[in-house]
């Protein structure tokens, strides 16, 4: 199922000399993470509706099965957009207390740009990448 989620607000422009994640940034921020999470609750019980609409009950298996396919599908991409919810939630809390667009890592500034792209992003990009070579480490 399709969702047609809002139009993005324009790219944050700093303006030189601005001050790291002030209130008028912070705001910026908030306004993206709660449309996403707007977005994802409409789709979600959306998903509710269509599949108490749609329960049918198939006498042919294939079908059965085919809806059954579907249905796994929908309910995975529910569980990770569940998830995103819980990490906009959390990034909500970091833009309340104070500590939103710093790594959690280093405590180095994340970015503008970083966090336009990834808004619930938590790691600098240093500290993500070597998180990551760690991890393809582990796994071998």
């Amino acid at each position: 199922m399709a969702t047609e989620l809002r139009t993005p607000l324009a790219p944050y422009v700093a303006e030189p000399g601005e001050e790291y994640m002030n209130s008028k940034q912070l705001a910026h921020f908030r306004a993206i993470l709660q449309g996403i999470k707007d977005d994802l609750i409409t789709d979600i019980e959306r998903t509710v509706h269509t599949m108490q609409d749609e329960a049918t009950v198939f006498a042919d298996p294939n079908d059965r099965a085919s809806q059954e396919t579907d249905i796994a599908i929908e309910l995975r991409n529910r569980d990770r957009e569940r998830k995103l919810i819980k990490k906009i939630d959390e990034a909500l809390g970091t833009i309340d207390s104070g500590d939103y667009g710093y790594c959690a890592s280093c405590g180095v500034e994340i970015g503008i740009k970083r966090l336009e792209a990834r808004p619930t992003a938590t790691l600098c990009i240093d500290c993500k990448t070597l998180e990551e070579v760690r991890e393809r480490q582990v796994a071998k």
